[in-house]
Order: structure tokens, then C-alpha cells, then sequence
């Protein structure tokens, strides 16, 4: 073959492999992307739209604050995107963060006043109260993020499986954003148990497209409340907002008050301080408990996030007791120090006498005996 020939030949070989590797890379792109459509979740409708249209949080098509928000705030000479990537913030632990696995469970719990609290990490944690075991927020999967491959990653693993989980009463769930409403999490539950996912208005859109039957799926509007047994479980207010995809606030998020005959919780799902949180402690109150969001804060975003020192302010106006912090540790979702939340929290608990527990994931609290704070967190910072 003479070399002319050859150059032509090669020529073809190579666009030949060059469009059978760009082929091979759509379909690689294709099955990573295969279960993202399906993670965006579901739209308002029906039923389900004209009962959205009825809230007093909803107008213009969209959910709302009590009061006008932002969920940014423009910071003039800050780039957040070179922070973000340049920043000197020690955003991830240098060591393993401690897990602890809760000790063989009995199939029923004692139905007397003793009230217990797991954290899981991040916002998951399972409440028992009185015979009753809630589960909120649950995220299992690596990521917090519609994608199996980018998004924020988990900073250590769940400290027990899915099916190792007792049986559960109610699943709740604040908001639809990926680190508190979890498709893979949601459809694992949904073979596992049996219990109902309450959530706020809109977000049962998500679960039925994910396959939750439609008679374990119980909406909220704020102030609503639904029965399981001997417990109630109330939406109340919160200051944040909503969204899987580009459109924002097409379903409503939700602080919650889960009452026994004789004991209290409070959950503040995510949330800027607002004076939502004294109307309710004055309502509901006093709470034998908190579980305070406390981490993913920035002042470009005071609004939606509260800061440490915030979230103590919350807890004094929901006449809290014990103060359980949540939404740190698991997912590096804001531009502060991995160790910083807990660290601004324990120095004004201190300083204004709040009753704290910082559990290691995993580790269950007795609200009337909590463990002594012992900063196990500055060891892994």
C-alpha cells in the first residue's frame, strides 16, 4: 500500500474510533445520568394542585414565607465560586468520624416517660416517644445530590443500614431538597415498612412518582396535624424555601412538633430565625427537646440557614430543654470550617445555660440523662 493510501485508510480507522469512542461516551453519560429525570421528583396536579392553590402559603404558584425572604444576599466583592474553590476553610474531617451502632433494640419500646433521640448524621434521626418511633428526614445514599457520581458526598457512612432499622410509626420530612428527601432512601423505606410518610403540601408529588402508595402519603399545610395512635404530629412554620431543578418553591417546607400524652419534640427542619419559633413554643411548648439545625450557614444566605448562635436563640423561644444539634457533619454543604457549627454552639450554650448533647452519629440520647458534652468532634477536626 502506498503511503498516501495508508494516510487514507488510517484516516478512516481514526474517525471510525473517534466516533465509536464519542458513542461509547453518550452511553457512559447515559447511564450515569439514567435515574436523575426520576430524582427531580414529581409536579403539582389535580387534586393535589387546587388543595396547594387553598394554602394560605401559597400564591402566584408558589409557596411562601411568612415574611419576604432571599435566598441570597449580594455580598459586593466577595466571589463566592473562588471561595469555594480556593478557600481556606477546613471543610472535611482529618480523621474517621466516630460512629457508634445502637445496641440490639427490643421489638417494642417501654411506653412510659422515658424519651429517646438517635442522630444518624446530618438531619436523619429516629425520635421514640412513648411507644413510638419517627423517623425524620432519612438520607442514606452516598450523595445528597440527583446524581449517583457528583454532588455532595457523605463525610462518613450511615452507622446502621437501612434494613437494620426498627419499625418505624411515621416518616417525616421538612423539605424536598436532596439532603432531606432522598429517592433511593424513600423507595428502600417503602419495601421496609410500613409506616406513613408525612410531608409538607406538594411533596407528595416526589413520593408518587417514586412509588409510594397513595394511603401512606399524608400532606400538611402548616398548623395541620395528623393522628398515629397516641401521638400528634403538627406542621408548623419555617423559614426556607423548595426545589429539585431549576423551578423554585413548587412545594411547601415545614418545621415539626411531634406530641405524646406527656412528652414534646421539636424539629426545625431548615430554617433562617424567624419569630415563627416563639408563636410556636408559645402554642406548643415547652418541648422536652430540639433538634436544631445548626451547620450549611453563610451570611450570603442569613436568611435560610440559621447560624449557631441563632439556633440557641430559637431554642430559648420554643421553651426548649435539651438542645440535640443537627445538619452538620455529614454532607460539606457551606463554606465554614467542618468543626466551626458545633464549636460557635457549645461556646453559647455554655455561656446562657442551655442543656446540650452533641451525639456522635449513632449514638442514642436519653433526654432525662443525655451524656456529658465531651467535644469528641475537636479529635476528628
Amino acid at each position: 500500500m502506498a503511503p498516501a493510501e495508508r494516510t487514507d485508510v488510517e484516516r478512516s480507522l481514526g474517525r471510525r474510533m473517534g466516533g465509536a469512542a464519542g458513542l461509547a461516551a453518550l452511553a457512559g453519560l447515559a447511564w450515569v445520568a439514567r435515574d436523575v429525570p426520576a430524582a427531580l421528583g414529581g409536579r403539582l396536579a389535580g387534586a393535589r394542585a387546587e388543595r396547594a392553590g387553598r394554602s394560605p402559603q401559597f400564591r402566584d404558584g408558589t409557596f411562601h414565607n411568612q415574611a419576604g425572604t432571599r435566598t441570597m444576599v449580594a455580598d459586593p466583592g466577595r466571589n463566592l465560586l473562588r471561595e469555594l474553590i480556593f478557600g481556606k476553610q477546613k471543610r472535611r474531617p482529618s480523621t474517621a468520624v466516630p460512629l457508634l451502632r445502637p445496641a440490639k433494640e427490643p421489638a417494642t419500646i417501654d411506653t412510659d416517660r422515658e424519651l429517646g433521640i438517635i442522630w444518624y448524621g446530618h438531619a436523619s434521626a429516629l425520635v421514640e416517644i412513648e411507644g413510638y418511633r419517627v423517623l425524620i428526614d432519612p438520607v442514606w445514599s452516598e450523595r445528597c445530590s440527583p446524581s449517583a457520581v457528583v454532588g455532595p458526598r457523605r463525610l462518613h457512612e450511615p452507622p446502621v443500614r437501612l434494613e437494620e432499622l426498627p419499625r418505624l410509626d411515621a416518616i417525616l420530612i421538612s423539605h424536598d431538597h436532596y439532603d432531606h428527601l432522598d429517592m433511593a432512601t424513600v423507595q428502600e423505606l417503602v419495601a421496609r415498612q410500613s409506616a406513613p410518610f408525612l410531608v409538607p403540601l406538594g411533596v407528595g408529588a416526589h413520593l408518587d412518582r417514586w412509588g409510594v402508595p397513595a394511603e401512606r402519603i399524608i400532606e400538611l399545610d402548616w398548623s395541620e396535624s395528623h393522628q398515629i395512635g397516641g401521638l400528634t404530629v403538627i406542621a408548623t412554620p419555617a423559614q426556607h424555601f423548595s426545589g429539585r431543578g431549576l423551578r423554585r418553591d413548587g412545594t411547601l417546607w415545614s418545621s415539626w412538633v411531634i406530641e405524646g400524652t406527656a412528652r414534646k419534640v421539636f424539629y426545625t427542619g431548615d430554617s433562617g430565625y424567624f419569630d415563627g419559633y416563639a408563636a410556636i413554643g408559645a402554642e406548643h411548648g415547652p418541648f422536652d427537646v430540639t433538634l436544631m439545625q445548626i451547620g450549611a450557614y453563610d451570611r450570603a444566605w442569613p436568611s435560610i440557614h440559621m447560624f449557631p448562635e441563632e439556633a440557641v436563640d430559637a431554642h430559648l423561644d420554643l421553651r426548649g430543654g435539651l438542645f440535640i444539634p443537627v445538619h452538620w457533619a455529614t454532607f460539606n454543604l457551606a463554606l465554614h470550617d467542618w468543626s466551626e457549627p458545633v464549636n460557635r454552639l457549645w461556646a453559647e450554650a455554655k455561656a446562657r445555660d442551655v442543656r446540650l448533647a452533641v451525639p456522635r452519629p449513632g449514638e442514642r440520647v436519653v433526654v432525662d440523662d443525655p451524656p456529658a458534652v465531651d467535644g469528641w468532634w475537636q479529635a476528628v477536626a
